[in-house]
C-alpha cells in the first residue's frame, strides 16, 4: 500500500507578523473622523415654563414640518429672520433705572420685548419633519444676527469686526502676545451680546 506524502507545512509565524504590520499600518496611517457639533445650550427635560414676567424676554421661533418659519406666533420669511432677532436682541426694554439697563443697545426700547442681551433667549423648536437643510439655514440666519451686532460693537471699541478677530486668533501664524490680547477682547465682546440659543424638537 503506497504510503501518502504529508502535505508542505505552512509557517503561520511569518503570516502573523505581516498581519500584525499591516494593523499598526492601519492605526498609524487612518484619521478618524469626529463630528462637529453646534454648541447650544438645550433646555432640560423637565424644565419649567418661564413665568409670564420673563417671557418677554424669550423669542419663540417654530419650524414645522412644512419648512414654515413662525416668530412670535406670526408666519414669517426666512429672510427676515435675521433683522426681527438683532431687533429683539438688540431692544434694551428696560428702564434706565433698572440694574438691566443696556447703555449700549440701540434698539426701540419696546417694554413688551427684552430687557437687555444678557437676559434675551432665542428659542428655537423645530419638528421631525423639518427639512435638514432649512433648519441649518434658519441655524445660520440666527448666528448672523448675533454676529452681526457683535461686530458692530467691535468696530465701535477696537475699530475691527468680531468675526475678524475670531479668524486672526484663529490662525497659526498669529503670535502668542496677539492672540491673548485677541481672546480678551473676543470675550468682552460675546459678554456684550451672549448666545443663547434655546433648541427642542417638536414631536
Amino acid at each position: 500500500m503506497a504510503s501518502r506524502e504529508e502535505a508542505p507545512k505552512v509557517n503561520a509565524g511569518s503570516m502573523a507578523d505581516i498581519a500584525f504590520l499591516l494593523l499598526i499600518f492601519f492605526l498609524v496611517t487612518t484619521t478618524i473622523e469626529t463630528d462637529a457639533g453646534l454648541n447650544r445650550m438645550l433646555p432640560g427635560k423637565d424644565s419649567p415654563p418661564p413665568s409670564d414676567v420673563y417671557q418677554r424676554n424669550i423669542l419663540p421661533i417654530l419650524l414645522n414640518g412644512k419648512d414654515e418659519l413662525m416668530v412670535d406666533g406670526e408666519i414669517i420669511d426666512l429672510k427676515d429672520l435675521k433683522d426681527i432677532t438683532i431687533a429683539f436682541l438688540d431692544n434694551g426694554g428696560a428702564s434706565s433705572e433698572s440694574e438691566n439697563y443696556c447703555n449700549y443697545c440701540q434698539g426701540n426700547r419696546d417694554v413688551k420685548s427684552s430687557d437687555n442681551p444678557d437676559k434675551a433667549i432665542v428659542s428655537l423648536m423645530s419638528n421631525r419633519e423639518t427639512t435638514y437643510g432649512v433648519y441649518i439655514t434658519v441655524q445660520n440666519e440666527l448666528v448672523a444676527a448675533y454676529n452681526n451686532l457683535r461686530n458692530r460693537e467691535a468696530q465701535r471699541l477696537y475699530k475691527i469686526d468680531f468675526t475678524a478677530m475670531e479668524a486672526l486668533y484663529d490662525k497659526s501664524e498669529t503670535p502668542k502676545a496677539k492672540k491673548d490680547e485677541l481672546k480678551m477682547k473676543i470675550r468682552s465682546i460675546q459678554k456684550l451680546y451672549p448666545m443663547k440659543l434655546s433648541e427642542a424638537e417638536r414631536q
